[in-house]
C-alpha cells in the first residue's frame, strides 16, 4: 500500500489582549517553525494549500488579523498596522514561538517587519512574498490608494472603492498566466469576510493608516542591512500594486537574498503554488534555527 501523508491542521482560538485570534496550525512541534502572515483582503485561508504541502516537515503557523477571517475584536478595537503588530506579537508569546521564519505577504510585510525591528531575536529568516519595503516597489495605483490619510477630503470613499467583489476577485486573477488555476474559494470567502458587520470600517481605517508604513520603510531597510537576515524573495510580476522592481529592491540591502520572479500575479501560491513550495522547503532546511 503506498504511503500519503497528509498534515492534520489545527484551528484554535487564543485571546491576546481582548481580541479573540483564530489561527491554523500544523506540523511537528519541535520541527523548524514558520509565521505566516497573510494579506490583504485575505486571511490565514490563503495558506491552506502551503500548509497541506509542507505541514508534514515543518511547524507551520497562521493567525488571522483582527479586522479579518475569524478573529474576533471588541468594537472599540482601534485599527492600525501598529495595533495589528501589536496583536500578533502578543500572539507570538501565547503560542510560544521563540524563533521562526517570518512569512511576509502584502500586509503581512508591514506587520512582520515591525516584529522584526522589536524582537529581532525571533526572526533566523524572512521570506517576502510580494511584500514592499521600497519606494521603486510602488505601481502608480499603490501610490494614489497611500496616499488617502485621515485628512485627505474624499479618503475614506476611495478606500471603500476597493472593498467590493470585482476588487477582490481581481486580486485574484489580475496579472495570471492560466486564470483556470485560480480557485474561486479565496476571493469569495475575502469578501464574506469583508461584508461582515463592521469589517469595511475597519479597513477603511487600516486603509487610511497605510501612509504610516512608508514612512517606515528607511526604519526597515536599515534593519535588513543590519542584520542581514537569510531571505528569500518571491514576487507575482504582474503584480497590480506592487510591480517586480519592488523585489530587486531587497537586494540593495540583503545582497545575498535568493530572488525568484512568477509569471503572476498578486496571490503568486495561488498559481505557483508547485514551485514556490520546494524553494521555501530548501530554503528552510538551509536555516539555523537553534
Amino acid at each position: 500500500m503506498v504511503v500519503v501523508t497528509v498534515p492534520r491542521i489545527k484551528h484554535r482560538f487564543v485571546e491576546i489582549d481582548g481580541v479573540r485570534v483564530f489561527y491554523r496550525e500544523t506540523g511537528p512541534q519541535h520541527a523548524p517553525a514558520l509565521l505566516l502572515l497573510h494579506g490583504f483582503p485575505s486571511a490565514s485561508h490563503q495558506f491552506r494549500r502551503l500548509m497541506d504541502a509542507l505541514g508534514g516537515r515543518y511547524r507551520l503557523i497562521a493567525p488571522d488579523y483582527p479586522g479579518f477571517g475569524h478573529t474576533e475584536a471588541p468594537a472599540d478595537f482601534e485599527y492600525s498596522f501598529e495595533r495589528l503588530a501589536d496583536i500578533v506579537e502578543g500572539f507570538i508569546d501565547a503560542v510560544r514561538l521563540s524563533r521562526f521564519v517570518l512569512y511576509a505577504f502584502d500586509f503581512g510585510g508591514p506587520v512582520g517587519l515591525r516584529l522584526a525591528t522589536r524582537r529581532p531575536e525571533l526572526i533566523c529568516g524572512l521570506i517576502v512574498q510580494n511584500s514592499n519595503a521600497y519606494d521603486e516597489g510602488l505601481s502608480d495605483l499603490a501610490r494614489a490608494m497611500t496616499a488617502n490619510t485621515p485628512t485627505v477630503p474624499g479618503g475614506a470613499d476611495s478606500v471603500r472603492q476597493i472593498l467590493e467583489l470585482p476588487v477582490t476577485r481581481g486580486q485574484y486573477e489580475g496579472g495570471t498566466a492560466d486564470p483556470e488555476l485560480i480557485a474561486p474559494d479565496g476571493w469569495t470567502m475575502d469578501q464574506h469576510f469583508l461584508d461582515l458587520p463592521g469589517r469595511k470600517e475597519a479597513q477603511v481605517e487600516l486603509g487610511l493608516d497605510y501612509h504610516t508604513n512608508l514612512a517606515l520603510y528607511p526604519v526597515w531597510q536599515q534593519w535588513l542591512r543590519e542584520n542581514q537576515p537569510p531571505t528569500l524573495v518571491l514576487w507575482g510580476r504582474n503584480d497590480a500594486f506592487f510591480p517586480e522592481a519592488g523585489a530587486h529592491a531587497y537586494l540593495r540591502d540583503l545582497p545575498d537574498a535568493a530572488v525568484h520572479i512568477f509569471d503572476t500575479g498578486h496571490f503568486a501560491l495561488e498559481e505557483k503554488l508547485s514551485e514556490i513550495a520546494p524553494l521555501i522547503s530548501d530554503f528552510v532546511d538551509s536555516l539555523d534555527q537553534e
